[in-house]
This record gives structure tokens, C-alpha cells and sequence, in this order.
């Protein structure tokens, strides 16, 4: 008797659980639902990444990520709001309800999840951080920057990163950390600090738009894991199942092949993994709240992984970084998605 009744208890803990999830699931959807469109968080200007042109028009990889969601939800990739955030306002952000998603080169980590309360929907980026050397041609290796002056961003992984691999090779650490991206840069190019250490994506983007970028050399040295990717908060399983599996289809659609270019040919496919894509079988848009289309509405709106890559920051952009270990696990990578079943 005792065990039918812990069993009995158990299984209403987990319908009760299960129905407060879909009632906070279906807050933010709602919300953005009834506003029309979704509030992206994104940095405040990042080459290939998040930019804002002339016009007012955002662009980058991932400005590309809320289209796709935007396209997803909505059948229209204009529908987003774009939210321009430093690193230090970024995450007060997202938890206060200002944004609905966060798509700003920001690391998974524990203590964001589990201190801060949000949850990352998935790697779209898998990165390392480095460092962008001026006025040292000799320098080929980070551990020859003893008692260098460098510059970091304030509320990133990178000012601990930093400090850590310097006190682990026994080296005088000279940091100087500003509020913003553009004022570390600034500081480098004014000849305050010789180096500038952060994701080496972004090293890139900041080596492109340098006055001489000529004069700068991205060192070899890799020193952390950054894993980039979406954040929501953590009280909304629904919306936060939206968000990752958006980013899945997009890794998805690369291995099965389903690009902007094909997306309409894909619904005349007879393979199953291409079918449940395209939402030609099963109810799995249904079982998000959307419609069975939406995964092809997001490729149709911004293209597979490979594209919204080679687009901004890949070989078609001013950046040119190669995939490395975001090419797809099939091509090498370690660019995985779930299945869509």
C-alpha cells in the first residue's frame, strides 16, 4: 500500500510540475505573440556577428539566429526587435523580461545557469579565447607576454581566463578592463596595451576593422572553451524548447541537406528525416506550440547552419574564419544536432 501511494504521489509531482512548465512556457510565447515581435538581445556592434548598418539594418550570425526564430514563429524574419548589449548588461537583461532571447556572443557556464538562473538553448559557436597582439612583430607564442600591458572587457570569461592561464605559467599579469568592447580596442590601437585577449571570433572581427590591421597578429594560443549560443530564462521550458530546436533545425537542415535554395524542393522528398523537417510527417511543430512548417520557414528565411556561417563571418564575409570545429560532425566538426523525432 505504501509503495502504490509513493508511486501515486510521484505521478501527480509530475503532472503538477509538468503543467506549472506549460504555463510558464506559454508566458513568453504569448507575449510575443500578442507584441508582434520578438525582443533579441544582441551585442552592441560586433563584425559579422551583430552590426548595425548606415540604415538601421542589423545583420551577422547572430542577428541571423533571431530571423530564423522570428521566421519560425511568425513566417516573417523582420519580425525582431533587436536589443543592442554590453557584456555587463547583458544577462540583467534577459532576467529582468527586457529581451525574450539572448543572441550575443556570450559562454555556457554553470554559474550563468545555475546562479543567475537561465538556461542555454544550445552551441552554435564553438570558440576558444586568444589574443590580438600589436606592436610586438617577435611575439608568436602567449607565453612571452609577461608584464605586457592588456586590455580586456569587463563581465566576461575572458578577464578570469586571463588571470588564470597567467598565474598558471607563473607570469606578471597586467590587466587594464574596460566597460566596452570599443574602448578596449580603442586603448590598443592608442597604444595603452600592446594585447588584447577575448574569444578569438570576436579577435577577428576587431583585427578587420582595425585602422592597420596589418599591424596585428592573432597569436596561435588557444586558452579556454567558449561554447556560444542562445540564453533564455529558466523559467520557461516551452519557450526555451523554441529557441533550441530552432538552432537544431538549422544544424540539421546542413547534414540533410535542406537549404534556402532547396527548402521548397524538400517537401516533395520521400526520406523520412526530411519529411518530419519539413513537417510533411508527424506533429512535432505542433508539440512546440507552432505549426508543423516552422523549420522549414526558418531555413527558407536565413539558410542552413553552413549558409548563415559562410555568409557572415565564413568564406563569403570580410572575416573569412574558417570552420574548424564548427563544421558539421560528418565533415570532422563537432557540430551535432538531435534528431527531429
Amino acid at each position: 500500500m505504501f509503495q502504490c501511494a509513493k508511486r501515486l504521489l510521484a505521478c501527480l509531482g509530475g503532472a503538477i510540475v509538468a503543467l506549472a512548465a506549460a504555463g510558464a512556457g506559454a508566458a513568453t510565447l504569448d507575449a510575443v505573440r500578442q507584441r508582434g515581435t520578438i525582443s533579441c538581445g544582441v551585442s552592441q556592434g560586433l563584425p559579422g556577428f551583430s552590426e548595425k548598418d548606415a540604415q538601421g539594418v542589423w545583420s551577422g550570425f547572430d542577428v541571423d539566429y533571431c530571423r530564423a526564430l522570428a521566421a519560425a514563429i511568425f513566417d516573417d524574419p523582420a519580425k525582431v526587435s533587436y536589443v543592442p548589449l554590453s557584456a555587463s548588461e547583458r544577462f540583467e537583461a534577459l532576467r529582468s523580461g527586457k529581451i525574450d532571447v539572448l543572441s550575443r556572443n556570450s559562454t555556457w557556464t554553470l554559474e550563468r545557469e545555475a546562479v543567475l538562473g537561465l538556461l542555454f538553448a544550445a552551441i552554435t559557436y564553438h570558440d576558444g579565447q586568444g589574443f590580438l597582439v600589436m606592436r610586438r612583430p617577435q611575439v608568436v607564442s602567449a607565453l612571452e607576454l609577461n608584464d605586457v600591458p592588456l586590455c580586456v572587457q569587463k563581465g566576461t570569461t575572458s578577464q578570469p581566463n586571463a588571470a588564470d592561464y597567467f598565474r598558471a605559467n607563473s607570469m606578471q599579469y597586467r590587466e587594464l578592463a574596460f566597460d566596452t568592447l570599443a574602448e578596449a580596442i580603442a586603448a590598443l590601437e592608442g597604444g595603452r596595451c600592446d594585447v588584447f585577449t577575448a574569444d578569438q571570433s570576436a579577435l577577428y572581427a576587431e583585427k578587420a576593422r582595425l585602422k592597420k590591421p596589418g599591424d596585428a597578429e592573432i597569436l596561435p594560443d588557444v586558452i579556454s572553451k567558449e561554447p556560444l549560443g542562445p540564453a533564455v530564462r529558466a523559467d520557461d521550458v516551452a519557450w526555451f524548447n523554441i529557441v533550441k530546436w530552432t538552432t537544431h533545425a538549422l544544424v540539421n537542415a546542413e547534414e540533410l541537406g535542406v537549404s534556402s535554395a532547396t527548402a521548397m524542393e524538400a517537401l516533395a522528398s520521400t526520406k523520412p528525416e526530411v519529411r518530419r523537417f519539413t513537417g510533411a510527417e508527424g506533429d512535432f511543430g505542433k508539440r512546440l506550440g507552432l505549426d508543423n512548417s516552422w523549420a522549414l520557414r526558418a531555413i527558407r528565411a536565413v539558410g542552413n547552419y553552413s549558409e548563415v556561417f559562410e555568409r557572415n563571418i565564413g568564406s563569403r564575409s570580410k572575416l573569412g574564419i574558417p570552420r574548424g570545429l564548427n563544421q558539421s560532425w560528418t565533415a570532422g566538426g563537432i557540430l551535432y544536432a538531435p534528431p527531429m523525432r
